[in-house]
């Protein structure tokens, strides 16, 4: 098994600049719309990450088997394109971690639309066997708490439902930004949408091309905030962010005010300085607008010895891995924290007492296939001294440049 042993920069000024790949979450939904429109889209800055390649790729093929791997956005929005398709049959699978993933709500919705939808193995999970029509749509519901992606795919190939969709959530809404960001996207293509209450409405329409600048990932951005929170001193540009706000994970900028660093906004980039040290010891976040950033939030209030009450977690249970299970393994294991389930969709975080570790002593992580753990716990090394992260490489699925970008910032990484 392969390791990288992440050692922290000799200087305590952490100084440097990073240019930040562009969103993969804004990629993936600009390629299906592209797709949609017969590939006419000039696409700007599209995401590296191996997510937003994959869906390129597949997206082009005309196999009859498609395999979406890990990617969870790429295998659900390729379930509602590919139920559109009209005369194309495929079989969609996924890794074996996918293949454990729930798709039931989403492939019950797009029935309810008059998708021809059914399972090659488990009721309820991939793969699938698709055979794309034409789509009438209508009024359906949906969970209101189930992943945003399902959201997400069911409105993108809305406009090309002959009646359109109007899609009533119920209970209480999760990933709310991700939503809007959709909507946002498809309204730059000129889709009429509204979203009031618990209700969304997408009007039958065309996408009209034009050419789209895909903003950095701000997901990608948070793993150097934490870096900026844990240093005793930085300062560092990430090139490609705006205030545009069609991210939700641009919340870290004020969630890491409070932790002292303080964020520069430019023209196209932003500033980040470590000003001071947070001077309070307990911290409460509701990660129901943004749970990719869970880890990375988590991992630096550890690590700067903060206990948390966290609720909206609940999401984290379907992604790569079972993300809450994972972060309170490594965190034991690390001996730093324990992270606890204390009610309904409430967690505690509560923290050990725990000494700086000798560099030969270094932890090593699991990463359990999930690009964000190997991404979240790397810059905890501004406390141990040094860590080891295994299966290193499974950043390539969001962020491929992550270890060479820590590198520029002074970082000591070694293969294992």
């Amino acid at each position: 098994m392969e390791k990288y042993l992440i050692k922290t920069p000799v200087s305590d000024f952490i100084k440097g600049t990073i240019q930040l790949n562009g969103s993969k979450s804004i990629s993936n939904r600009v390629l299906v719309i592209n797709a949609l429109c017969n590939n006419l889209i000039e696409i700007e800055n599209l995401s590296n990450a191996d997510d937003t390649v994959l869906m390129q790729q597949l997206l082009q093929f005309d196999n009859t088997v498609l395999d979406a791997g890990a990617g969870g956005t790429t295998f659900r929005f390729l379930t509602a394109y590919l139920a559109t398709q009209d005369g194309r049959e495929v079989v969609l699978t996924g890794s074996e971690r996918m293949q454990l993933r729930p798709i039931k709500i989403l492939v019950d919705a797009l029935q309810q639309l008059g998708a021809d939808i059914s399972y090659e193995n488990k009721i309820g999970f991939p793969p699938l066997r698709i055979k794309g029509k034409k789509l009438k749509g209508g009024k359906i519901s949906l969970p209101a708490d189930t992943s945003s992606q399902y959201i997400t795919a069911l409105l993108l190939i809305a406009p090309t439902l002959e009646n359109g969709l109007e899609l009533e959530l119920i209970g209480t809404i999760v990933s709310v930004p991700y939503i809007k960001m959709t909507l946002k996207i498809m309204e730059y293509f000129g889709i009429e949408t509204s979203f009031v209450d618990n209700k969304i409405a997408v009007k039958s329409g065309n996408y009209q091309p034009k050419k789209y600048y895909v903003e950095a990932d701000w997901s990608a951005a948070t793993y150097f905030y934490s870096i900026a929170i844990l240093s005793e001193k930085a300062e560092i540009e990430l090139i490609g962010l705006t205030n545009q706000q069609l991210q939700g994970d641009a919340i870290i900028a004020a969630i890491a005010d409070s932790f002292g660093v303080e964020t520069t906004w430019k023209e196209n980039a932003i500033v980040l300085n470590k000003v001071r040290k947070p001077d309070f010891d307990s911290y409460n976040f509701n990660f129901i607008e943004c749970p990719d950033i869970a880890q990375t939030v988590i991992t630096f209030c550890v690590a700067s010895a903060i206990e948390m009450n966290c609720e909206g977690l609940q999401t984290l249970r379907i992604k790569e891995t079972d993300r809450i299970a994972a972060l309170d393994n490594e965190l034991q294991k690390l001996r730093m924290a324990s992270l606890n389930e204390i009610n309904t969709n409430k967690w505690k975080l509560n923290i050990n007492n725990y000494t700086t570790r000798d560099t030969q002593l270094a932890t090593s992580i699991s990463t359990y296939d999930d690009h964000r753990m190997a991404m979240a716990f790397a810059p905890l090394c501004l406390k141990t001294k040094s860590i080891l992260i295994e299966e290193p490489n499974v950043v390539s699925k969001s962020y491929p440049l992550f270890w060479e970008d820590l590198k520029k910032l002074g970082f000591k990484i070694t293969t294992i």
